[in-house]
């Protein structure tokens, strides 16, 4: 499991009008990639599993997600429509103390 102690941006904050990026979504993802660290993501399809620890008890998870994948996948080179399987959980914690916990592995197939 990798973690990173950064706030993850919302969808919200990420584009404007018709998914603009926004400078706050190019400063995040250069803040993210000099955050990540070396890692062999698994060929083929892949489950992924991401803790959020937020301050606002009004962020949405599912907002949380897309921006720190659409990160993660251009930063590891993988296309994230090779994700078929997502853990998500949303955890309250004080202001200044966000972060992102990560797992990228290989998706088993249960049907």
């Amino acid at each position: 499991m990798v973690h990173l102690d950064i706030k993850a941006l919302s969808v919200n904050d990420s584009y404007q009008g018709r998914r603009f990026s926004t400078p706050e979504l190019k400063n995040y993802k250069q803040h993210l990639s000099l955050l990540l660290p070396k890692i062999e993501v698994p060929k083929g399809n892949l489950s992924v599993y991401y803790i959020f620890g937020v301050s606002s008890k009004a962020a949405d998870g599912d907002n949380l997600i897309k921006s720190f994948q659409d990160t993660i996948s251009e930063h590891y080179g993988f296309n994230d429509n090779k994700i078929y399987e997502w853990h998500v959980k949303k955890v309250d914690v004080a202001k200044g103390k966000e972060f992102i916990d990560f797992d990228i592995y290989p998706h088993l197939a249960t049907s």
